[in-house]
């Protein structure tokens, strides 16, 4: 049993060393900014999911979503496959944050509390329909549209919570929700895991191929139920012969509690595994990918540092920048940068420009970026569809106003990054904007003259 204890704790030891890693890198991102540390989207594996799309169709990612981002996403599909949520039940940093109030409501209430069952059941298929709007819309509009509403995003902003929602102000949902999750967790074990948790729902899928089960020898269980009242998850071990429940987060508390040795157990491929040796398989498996993963750089989870000497667009900076970084970044005078971002004077030249708009009632940094990037194209400028053979034209007259760019784009058979790069469109106006209100977004952006240029 003393093993067992071991391996409890070891587990808590996992999870909570990740939520402290993970608040901290939070904190310093809302304080140094995107360049210096990682922000929770970087680290959170569904972000690589919601980014599929655009990396697929378009080879780059929304914003904030980096290609460690990717490795995070491919390394948890496979432990998923392997020890099915064993990331949700050892790993994930929000799932620690749920399981510290869960010990604080057991010292509260002495005991666990279970949803009803009329309530319970049907609310488990609400994460399944998290995870169909989180990825479906991220994927319609090229960005991480649940950002807003993410409690782990909201956790993560704790330290600048009134300056997040006023430049973000549907942002307060997520904060309802976060506290919505630490009172459940308080009341209820996991209880956005549970009910709520788009990723949970994810694994949980991926999980149901999963070799390794928990399994109960019904000749020497002794039916105390004692691997029902550990189970955070609330499945009825007691009365399975083996567990197949998509909400198994690998946690293992129901074998390390078992009184009985050999009543339950630990198969994968019909091999008795336990459960110290699932955790030190998970955990290696996970550091020591992330480990090959940054040696060979393939694990970045920051935007590359402006090489010296290096010119970006208004519309390529990034809200971390102070104005003065803006300016240095672009080659442009402070005064040109003020101009053109639609900065007033009165702003410090030291303010991040994601702050503006807390000293600046109205002022939209996104917005700002698109006008600033904005295409207006020269009269005397001929761009050639195909450099590569002048005498290849592109036929546009299938290109209608009505269409999204998306379509446009698939109607001419061109990848999108060509097709934004052809009609000359910012990188920010989204895939599903229609063509004719390009110039909504973009000022001075002329659908007809462009068509005309390209002919």
């Amino acid at each position: 049993m003393k093993r067992n204890q071991i391996s409890k704790w070891l587990r808590l030891s996992v999870l909570f060393g990740l939520l402290a890693y993970v608040t901290y890198e939070s904190y310093m991102h809302q304080v140094l900014g995107g360049g210096k540390a990682a922000s929770v989207h970087a680290l959170c594996p569904l972000g690589a999911l919601e980014s599929l799309y655009t990396l697929l169709f378009m080879g780059s990612f929304i914003q904030k979503i980096y290609s460690g981002t990717v490795v995070l996403l491919v390394l948890t599909i496979v432990l998923a496959l392997l020890f099915r949520r064993s990331f949700c039940g050892m790993l994930c940093p929000f799932g620690a944050l749920q399981e510290l109030f869960a010990m604080l409501g057991r010292k509260i209430f002495r005991k666990r509390l279970v949803v009803p069952e009329l309530i319970d059941k049907p609310g488990r298929y609400l994460k399944y329909v998290a995870l169909i709007l989180t990825v479906g819309m991220a994927w319609y509009l090229g960005k991480l549209w649940m950002s807003p509403y993410d409690p782990y995003v909201a956790y993560s902003h704790l330290s600048t919570a009134s300056g997040y929602i006023a430049e973000e102000p549907l942002a307060v949902i997520g904060f309802i929700l976060l506290a919505l999750t630490i009172i459940g967790s308080i009341l209820y074990d996991r209880f956005f895991c549970k009910y709520l948790c788009p990723a949970g729902a994810f694994y949980a899928i991926i999980g149901k191929i999963s070799p390794t089960r928990v399994e109960r020898n019904d000749d020497l269980c002794i039916h105390c139920h004692a691997c029902n009242k550990a189970c955070p998850v609330n499945i009825e071990v007691e009365k399975a012969v083996q567990v197949n429940s998509a909400e198994c987060i690998n946690c293992n508390d129901c074998v390390l509690v078992c009184p009985k040795e050999g009543a339950l157990e630990i198969k994968s491929f019909k091999k008795i595994i336990h459960p110290i040796a699932i955790l030190l398989m998970v955990v290696g498996l996970f550091f020591g990918t992330i480990f090959i993963a940054d040696v060979t750089g393939y694990y970045q989870t920051m935007p590359s540092a402006l090489k010296e000497g290096q010119i970006i667009s208004l519309s390529e900076i990034k809200g971390y920048f102070t104005i003065e970084d803006a300016a240095i970044a672009t080659g442009l005078s402070l005064e040109e940068v003020y101009q053109k971002m639609d900065i007033p004077k009165s702003v410090s030249k030291s303010t991040q420009m994601k702050e503006i708009s807390q000293q600046v009632s109205g002022y939209d940094f996104d917005a700002a970026k698109v006008k600033a990037g904005g295409t207006d194209v020269p009269a005397q400028e001929t761009i050639n569809p195909n450099p590569a053979n002048n005498s290849v034209k592109v036929d546009l007259s299938g290109i209608k106003g009505s269409m999204t760019i998306r379509e446009a784009a698939e109607s001419l058979n061109m990848d999108q990054k060509e097709f934004y790069t052809l009609f000359k469109i910012p990188g920010d106006v989204p895939a599903q904007t229609q063509m004719k209100n390009i110039g909504e977004l973009v000022s001075g952006y002329n659908l007809d003259q462009v068509k005309e240029m390209l002919k």
